[in-house]
């Protein structure tokens, strides 16, 4: 049996501001006359949503902002109710939403934590037991009959992180609350996570946009968009759809830009009339397939005799960090143009870039002093598709990959450090 069932659950908000005194009177006297004011149009924070948890699992929620993660987790902690539908949770709920948010300033500490403790359920007793397991967890011994004021922002959610996740709870629900404090305080937050996930076996639903982190953690995710599922499945699959549509908006917003940013300099001898990508079947594209060969296109016009032309063409990403750069001079590519149309390629064996959204930069320089003519950025926005490397794998894992081979084996006599002398 499910231990969390979503039965087409939809929740609606009113847009705009709340009307004033007199604008309600007014709609109060209308309806009495029979008739009615114009209504603010209602919002779908969520849409018919249905899905069932089992006991044990691991549910993982993406979707941009806006998606209805947050106002899903809220029906589920019983923070808010549905507009539409209904949910059935068997068994103790922790919600780990806003930590910290719950905490009161001019308290210490220690009422702080006997506080929050009765507002997620737990007893003075359960409390009492616990406490110097919360205390320790948050490391604020040394703070603990000091007011919550004086603390800084890491500190109070610490102590809220290290209450909430002290409930024994048969199901946790969690959003974005893993990156707390420094990066030991980090380490200690997954540690406990997977605890509670991999030994004490309880039901998680995690919210969060760090997506590698969703796929480590839940054998299944539930893909939103515009407040309805999209797709519900396997992690790896539903978190490679999240990138592909993620790059895809990425893409379609960086070309929309292309007019008015990034750099364009030019002497007016030379222009660039356009840019293509022609895969491996001989086509232009804007979607390259990760390691492929391909050949990029450049057609100029020259309005001016140019001696000893020499042309470069780097990549970098839609927020600008430059990744490679090739110029024609270094293969002792140089020309003389005279003024016409001319197509200038470069062919690329095995296209490097991870799976992502980058744009291409060109430039055009002459004379034996390689004086620039032309320079332009975002001058071709294109996609890199994974092949058989999966997009997930890619993020936060750099921007190219290499050839590698691993060993290792055990040896017997530790390594000495040098005396200093």
């Amino acid at each position: 049996m499910a231990i969390v069932e979503v039965h087409h659950v939809t929740k609606e908000f009113k847009l705009g501001q709340l009307g004033s005194l007199k604008v309600s009177l007014q709609r109060a006297i209308a309806r009495m006359n029979g008739h009615r004011l114009p209504e603010p149009p209602n919002f779908k924070a969520l849409d018919k949503v249905n899905f069932d948890v089992e006991e044990g699992e691991v549910l993982g929620i993406i979707g941009s902002n806006g998606a209805g993660k947050s106002t899903l987790l809220k029906i589920l902690s019983r923070i808010t109710v549905p507009s539409k539908g209904g949910v059935q949770v068997r068994g103790r709920v922790a919600p780990l939403i806003e930590v910290g948010a719950g905490l009161i300033g001019d308290l210490t500490g220690r009422e702080n934590i006997y506080l929050n403790a009765a507002i997620l359920g737990m007893s003075k007793k359960e409390t009492e037991r616990k406490f110097h397991e919360i205390v320790s967890f948050a490391e604020l011994d040394s703070f603990l009959d000091t007011p919550i004021k004086r603390y800084s922002s890491g500190m109070a959610v610490r102590l809220g992180f290290s209450i909430a996740t002290s409930v024994e709870a048969d199901i946790l629900i969690v959003d974005e609350v893993l990156a707390v404090g420094d990066l030991a305080f980090q380490r200690k937050c997954f540690d406990r996570m997977e605890d509670m996930i991999k030994r004490q076996r309880k039901t998680v639903i995690l919210v969060s946009h760090n997506i590698r982190q969703v796929e480590r953690l839940c054998s299944r995710v539930i893909l939103l968009d515009g407040g309805a599922i999209l797709a519900d499945g396997a992690a790896s699959a539903t978190c490679n759809l999240f990138y592909e549509r993620s790059d895809d908006k990425i893409k379609r917003d960086a070309e929309a830009l292309t007019s008015r940013s990034g750099r364009h300099v030019t002497s007016g001898e030379i222009e660039l009339i356009d840019v293509q990508i022609i895969d491996q079947s001989g086509s232009p594209t804007s979607d390259v397939v990760y390691n492929t060969d391909v050949t990029i296109v450049l057609k100029y016009k020259v309005n001016t005799l140019l001696k000893k032309a020499s042309f470069g063409i780097g990549v970098h990403t839609s927020d600008f960090v430059y990744l490679a750069t090739d110029h024609s001079e270094n293969s002792r590519f140089m020309l003389e143009l005279s003024p016409g149309h001319y197509e200038i390629k470069c062919h690329v064996k095995g296209f490097p870039f991870l799976p992502g959204v980058y744009a291409l930069r060109v430039g055009v320089a002459v004379g034996e002093f390689v004086s620039p003519v032309f320079y332009a950025e975002n001058a071709f926005f294109f996609r890199v598709k994974p092949s058989e490397h999966k997009r997930t794998q890619a993020m936060q894992e750099g921007f190219v990959t290499w050839a590698s081979a691993w060993s290792g084996n055990r040896i017997e006599q530790p390594y000495s450090q040098p005396e200093v002398e």
